[in-house]
C-alpha cells in the first residue's frame, strides 16, 4: 500500500519580503491595515464605485462612521449582519466596519434565489440584514419580499435594511486567528446551506501573500468584478487590494464591453475573473470584429473552476500575458497554491503550495487503474492559518473534512511534479470509474473545449448498471451550427475509446453561479434522467 506524499512549503522572497515576515506582521483584525492606510496613504485612491471616488482618507472615515451606525442600529459584537448584495462600496464598508466591532458578516449573493437566501438567513440568524439595493435590483427585490425598509444613506446609497431580530451573539475572541470575519455559504442546489467561517487571519493570510505574489502596491487599480460573496473575490481581490493600498474597483456582475471599456478608460493594471469570464470576452470580441486594448494591464489570473489549456493559450495569445492559475476552495479562505508572477508554463498547473503551508496526498485506495499523467495522484489534504474555524453550528459537517488538529480535506484529487508544481487531476467525488479505469473529467473538457465553436463544456459521470458512462455537456458559440456528429468525429481522434463521452448534450448556455462557477451538480441530477433537457 502507498504512503501519503506529506510536506511543508518552504519559506520564500514574495515582492522583496520573506513570506514568513509578513506573516508576522498580520494585525488582528481586517480593518486595521485599511485604517493605517488612510493614514499613511490618506491622498492615495483606494475604491472607485461607478461615479464615486474615494481616497483612503475618504474610506477610512466612511468606515469609522459605519461603524458608529453598526452600533445605532443594535449591532453587538460577536453578531451576525448579513449582506445580499453585489460588489459595491456599501459592502465594502460594511465588512470593513462589522470587523471594526467584531460582528460577522454573512456575505450573501443577491442573485441567488429566494429559497436559497431564505434558507441561508435561517442558518445564519443575523441581527440585521442589509439589502444594497442600489447595486443591485435583486438585492431590492429580496428586500422588498423580506419587508426590509429602504434606507437613503447619504455616502454608502440607497439600502434596504431588515428589522432587529433577536439572537444569540457568539463569543468574542481577541486573536484574529480565532475571531471570525466573514461567513462564505457553499453553492448548492440541495441540502441545508453550509456557512464557512473564515477568520481574520486567514483571510488577511491570503491578502498579503497572494497580493504580494501579484505586486500589489500603491498607484494599481484592481478590476473588482469577481463577487465578494464568493471567496476568491472577498480575500484574493478586495481585501488583497486593499491591505497592499491599491485601487479597487467595485463592478457588480461582468458585462464584457463594460470591461474591455475600464481597461482603456480607467487604465486597469490587475484584472482576476474566472476561466468564463475570459472565454465571453474572447467570444465578444470576435464577435464585434474589435482589437483588444489594454495600455497598462499587467497581470491576469485566472481561478474559481479548473483552467483547460486552450482556453489559457487563446487568452495569453489575445492579451500578450501570462495567465496566472491559482487553486483553492472556501474553507481555505481560498487559496492553497498559485503561479508566481515570474511562471511562465505552458502546462495546466496551478502553480506551488503557498509558503508556510502543510500538506499531503493521501492515496486513493481501491479503485480504477490511473494512466501514467496521473501517477502519484492522490486526496489532497492542507494544514495552515487560512482553513476555515468550521461550519456554521454545523459540527457533524465540519467534522467530516476537518479533523482536531486543523488538516482540512480538500476532496480534490492531486499530484505533484519533480518541481514541486501543484496540478489539480479532478475532483475525488466526480472522479468516474469506467470499465476500470479512472477517469478525470478535466481532462475530456480539456479535448472538447479546443474545438473552435465550444464555448466552454462540463463532463459528470452516471451510473449505469454494474459501471458509469461519462456525459459531457456543452455550449457552442453564439450563432454556432455545431452537430452531436461533428463534434463525436473532432472527439474521437484525441481521446482514449474509454474516455469518450457516451453522450453529449448540447444546450445554450451551462449552469453557473454568479461567479461563472459551473453547477455541476445540477448537471449530475440533468444526466441522471433519461431524457435531459437539450
Amino acid at each position: 500500500m502507498s504512503l501519503p506524499v506529506t510536506g511543508q512549503a518552504p519559506d520564500e522572497a514574495i515582492f522583496g519580503r520573506l513570506a514568513s515576515d509578513l506573516v508576522a506582521e498580520l494585525p488582528e483584525r481586517l480593518s486595521a491595515r485599511v485604517l493605517d492606510n488612510a493614514e499613511r496613504l490618506a491622498d492615495e485612491p483606494a475604491l472607485v464605485d461607478g461615479e464615486v471616488r474615494w481616497s483612503y482618507a475618504e474610506l477610512g472615515r466612511e468606515i469609522r462612521a459605519a461603524a458608529e451606525w453598526l452600533d445605532s442600529l443594535g449591532v453587538r459584537p460577536g453578531d451576525r449582519i448579513m449582506t445580499v448584495s453585489e460588489n459595491c462600496r456599501a459592502l465594502v464598508v460594511l465588512l470593513l466596519a462589522a470587523s471594526e466591532r467584531d460582528v460577522w458578516v454573512a456575505i450573501v449573493n443577491s442573485r441567488l434565489t429566494s429559497q436559497e437566501i431564505d434558507a441561508i438567513r435561517d442558518n445564519c440568524q443575523p441581527r440585521r440584514v442589509f439589502y444594497t439595493s442600489e447595486a443591485s435590483p435583486d438585492a431590492q427585490a429580496h428586500g422588498v419580499r423580506h419587508g426590509a425598509e429602504a434606507s437613503e444613506h447619504p455616502s454608502l446609497g440607497r439600502l434596504m435594511l431588515s428589522p432587529r431580530a433577536d439572537v444569540e451573539p457568539e463569543p468574542v475572541a481577541a486573536g484574529g486567528a480565532d475571531q471570525v470575519a466573514a461567513m462564505i455559504y457553499t453553492s448548492g442546489t440541495t441540502g441545508t446551506p453550509k456557512g464557512v467561517m473564515l477568520t481574520h487571519r486567514g483571510i488577511l493570510f491570503i491578502a498579503t501573500l497572494s497580493g504580494g505574489m501579484r505586486h500589489l502596491c500603491q498607484g494599481e487599480r484592481v478590476y473588482g468584478v469577481l463577487p465578494m460573496s464568493h471567496v476568491f473575490g472577498l480575500s484574493s481581490v478586495c481585501m488583497g487590494s486593499l491591505y497592499n493600498g491599491a485601487c479597487l474597483y467595485t463592478v457588480p456582475r461582468f458585462d464584457a464591453a463594460a470591461m474591455l471599456a475600464a481597461l482603456v478608460d480607467e487604465r486597469i493594471t490587475v484584472l482576476q475573473g474566472v476561466p468564463a469570464m475570459f472565454a465571453r470576452t474572447l467570444e465578444f470580441l470576435r464577435r464585434e470584429g474589435r482589437p483588444l486594448e489594454a495600455p497598462e494591464l499587467r497581470y491576469i489570473s485566472a481561478g474559481g473552476s479548473p483552467l483547460d489549456g486552450d482556453l489559457k493559450g487563446r487568452v495569453q495569445a489575445l492579451f500578450g500575458l501570462t495567465l496566472h492559475n491559482g487553486y483553492g476552495l472556501t474553507e481555505a479562505s481560498p487559496t492553497i497554491s498559485q503561479t508566481r508572477i515570474d511562471d511562465r508554463f505552458d502546462n495546466n498547473t496551478v502553480g506551488r503550495v503557498l509558503p508556510l503551508l502543510e500538506y499531503r496526498l493521501e492515496p486513493l485506495g481501491e479503485g480504477g487503474e490511473d494512466e501514467p499523467g496521473h501517477a502519484g495522484a492522490g486526496e489532497l489534504w492542507v494544514r495552515g492559518p487560512n482553513v476555515m474555524k468550521g461550519y456554521f453550528r454545523q459540527p457533524t459537517a465540519t467534522r467530516a473534512c476537518l479533523t482536531e488538529d486543523g488538516w482540512l480535506n480538500t476532496g480534490d484529487i492531486a499530484r505533484f511534479d519533480e518541481d514541486d508544481q501543484l496540478y489539480i487531476v479532478g475532483r475525488s467525488k466526480e472522479l468516474i470509474i469506467r470499465s476500470g479505469f479512472n477517469i478525470y473529467p478535466p481532462d475530456v473538457e480539456a479535448v472538447i473545449n479546443e474545438h473552435p465553436d465550444v464555448t466552454l463544456s462540463a463532463v459528470v459521470g452516471r451510473e449505469v448498471e454494474g459501471n458509469e458512462e461519462v456525459v459531457a455537456f456543452v455550449q457552442c458559440e453564439p450563432g454556432a451550427m455545431l452537430s452531436e456528429v461533428e463534434l463525436r468525429d473532432f472527439i474521437s481522434p484525441r481521446l482514449a475509446p474509454y474516455k469518450r463521452p457516451t453522450r453529449l448534450i448540447l444546450l445554450d448556455a451551462l449552469p453557473a453561479t454568479a461567479s461563472g462557477k459551473i453547477l455541476k451538480g445540477r448537471l449530475r441530477d440533468m444526466a441522471g434522467r433519461e431524457d435531459p433537457p437539450e
